[in-house]
């Protein structure tokens, strides 16, 4: 499992790879990721997360790998639910969600959900 630190760090990491995947990070994205996570008790660390990526201009394909590898190691959580929400809002912002917006959402989704059913497997087997 990874600490809620960690979580929240990822999430905002995830936020960036959303936001930089048509190519640039427009201002009504931020306004928007802002009204999002104000509401949020770790809307701080969340956004202090995509800054520090943004600064870093880090490569959105390793860091989405990333992610993946962070979200899978903690396992089923509650935050999804706000996270994919999140993307969704942050996405839209732009009055249309771009094709690698809506496949980074789909993705995340879906790559969760094997890697669970995958984990899920494994128990099934090392105890039957």
């Amino acid at each position: 499992m990874v600490s809620r630190d960690r979580l929240y760090q990822t999430f905002g990491e995830l936020l960036y790879v959303l936001a930089m995947s048509d190519g640039i990070i427009q201002k009504k994205e931020i306004e928007t990721l802002e009204e999002i996570l104000k509401g949020h008790p770790k809307g701080d660390e969340i956004k202090w997360s995509f800054d520090y990526e943004n600064q870093q201009q880090n490569d959105i394909e390793t860091l989405y790998k990333k992610v993946i590898e962070v979200f899978s190691d903690n396992g089923p959580d509650e935050e999804y639910e706000f996270f994919l929400y999140a993307l969704s809002k942050m996405a839209k912002a732009s009055d249309s969600v771009v094709r690698e917006e809506k496949m980074i959402i789909q993705n995340l989704s879906q790559e969760l959900l094997k890697r669970f059913k995958n984990d899920i497997e494994k128990i099934k087997e090392k105890y039957n």
